[in-house]
């Protein structure tokens, strides 16, 4: 069977990302690449990304579920907007979980939705945070 996972880009603060990412989950990274490391050859692929930028890492969320990312430069100078076209959905084991993740990821961000019970039966909410990335945290009240 297929496993689907997340891979998300940053125009240079990947690595400050990931690190709130690490705190908000309680885990640990389980990997971390710099352009530094890449090749001589391959770095022409990357002309504006700076050796201590972030080339890959991997933040295990669960055992089936991995946030991984990088930086990709843009010198256009141009905000992405891809933070309209999706969102993290992130299914909880507790209301209490729910909440954490929703206060964490909503501190210095932006409320969308403020969590609640819904009438399709789940606690849920979305909230953009302080990295411009859509999350949803739901937990099942049935």
């Amino acid at each position: 069977m297929a496993t689907v996972n997340t891979y998300l880009y940053f125009n240079g603060n990947c690595e400050e990302a990931f690190n709130f990412y690490k705190s908000v989950f309680n885990q640990e990274f389980k990997f971390i690449g710099r352009y530094k490391d890449v090749p001589e050859a391959a770095r022409q692929n990357f002309p504006f990304c700076e050796d201590e930028h972030i080339m890959h890492i991997g933040l295990p969320i669960s055992s089936e579920t991995i946030l991984m990312g990088a930086d990709i430069i843009d010198t256009k100078g141009e905000e992405s907007h891809a933070a309209k076209y999706f969102s993290l959905y992130v299914s909880t084991d507790s209301k209490e979980e729910a909440d954490r993740l929703f206060d964490s990821f909503s501190k210095e961000g932006e409320v969308k939705l403020p969590i609640s019970e819904q009438f399709w039966g789940s606690y849920y909410g979305i909230c953009l945070d302080k990295f411009g990335i859509n999350w949803k945290i739901s937990f099942s009240l049935e």
